[in-house]
């Protein structure tokens, strides 16, 4: 099994953009808006689900009570709180960017589940519970005042992902967390599903992390050209990976199978056909004892998308013709830069696109 070092090892993928270049984007498309709402109205928004309290990036809930009862304290001594940042999903529904600790220590004392502790013997709070309190002291709770700033589902997907960087105090993210936050849903949990999936596991490795989520980023990347095509690509991948998620999301049962179809098959095909240097440009060398080099993102996408059109009766017949295909492919240094330099790019997403079409064509089906 690869090792956490291992899982970081990865080829072809372009340098993110890094969340100071906000010059970028043109400030009337930054769309942050400020809000004030009462403890008691954002529970009881927590409590109908209308607010993701658990996206998989977040930790699991790690205040110890005595934190948490500082912060109720705070809340009836009227100390103002830190200001919370949320942001818009595309079904109106709220993320936590940064304050989800206050805002589940709010949750677990106003539904009685949360004992106040460590305040002192003589504290007149301490060992309370909310349904202990008196009735002034419940409602000054309730009505404490939170300042939220929330990332409107409109602004531009690389601002969006940028403004979520900036403002998140906790450890930090890959934007494919911030992705799997902003578009929680059916497609982030088929992702999920995807990422354990024992095809693209072996496929795989193992090797591309699981606490980044560079696996989950990779079966993003076969959805976003599989599902929209590589011909609408615009040179945006953030953007390209936010509408593949944003389709899956809005897809029904019967496309979300569909999708699991071609890339388990698809995983299946490349594993078939070149074994343990599947997705890695040591597979043109065509031994099994070769070296082995790290799995290319930019390889991954290309290879899974257009095997994921390839039939496995077709692989059968002509399996050596396939290989023999790919291979001369690899030789090609056009599209070796196209999956090792600038990958991101407009030209070069088309250039492996069109060059892996093209040598594939006479096995592919529509």
């Amino acid at each position: 099994m690869a090792t956490s070092a291992d899982r970081e090892l990865i080829e072809g993928l372009q340098t993110e953009r890094l969340p100071d270049e906000m010059s970028a984007y043109p400030l009337d498309d930054i769309m942050v808006r400020k809000d004030t709402r009462g403890v008691g109205d954002v529970v009881k928004r927590i409590e109908a689900g209308r607010y993701s309290m658990n996206p998989d990036f977040q930790r699991d809930f790690v205040w110890k009570p005595d934190k948490q009862s500082k912060l109720i304290e705070s809340c009836v001594m009227r100390i103002p709180l830190p200001v919370l940042y949320v942001a818009e999903g595309e079904d109106g529904r709220i993320t936590v960017v940064d304050g989800l600790q206050r805002l589940s220590t709010f949750q677990a004392f106003l539904t009685n589940k949360l004992k106040l502790t460590g305040l002192g013997k003589d504290h007149p709070l301490e060992g309370k519970r909310y349904n202990d309190l008196p009735i002034n002291l419940q409602e000054r709770i309730e009505d404490t005042q939170l300042t939220l700033y929330i990332l409107d589902k409109d602004a531009p997907e690389a601002a969006r992902l940028d403004i979520f960087d900036r403002v998140n105090s906790g450890i930090p993210l890959s934007r494919q967390q911030m992705r799997n936050a902003l578009y929680n849903g059916p497609a982030t949990r088929w992702l999920a599903a995807m990422a354990t999936d024992p095809l693209f596991l072996s496929a795989t490795g193992e090797t591309l992390s699981r606490e980044t989520m560079r696996d989950r980023e990779a079966i993003n990347r076969f959805a976003a050209f599989n599902l929209l095509g590589w011909e609408s690509y615009n040179g945006d991948m953030d953007l390209h990976l936010a509408k593949a998620l944003s389709a899956l999301n809005a897809a029904g049962p019967d496309a979300i199978d569909q999708a699991t179809r071609e890339f388990r098959g698809s995983m299946k095909r490349n594993e078939e056909l070149f074994g343990r240097h599947a997705f890695r440009k040591s597979l043109a060398e065509r031994r099994e004892d070769a070296s082995r080099s790290v799995i290319n993102i930019s390889m991954f996408d290309t290879f899974a998308c257009c095997l994921a059109r390839i039939s496995d009766e077709a692989l059968r017949r002509s399996e050596a013709n396939i290989v023999e295909s790919i291979v001369e492919l690899m030789s090609f240094e056009r599209f070796n830069n196209a999956v090792t330099y600038s990958t991101n790019s407009t030209v070069q997403v088309r250039t492996r696109y069109t060059m892996m079409t093209e040598a594939l064509q006479p096995w592919m089906t529509a």
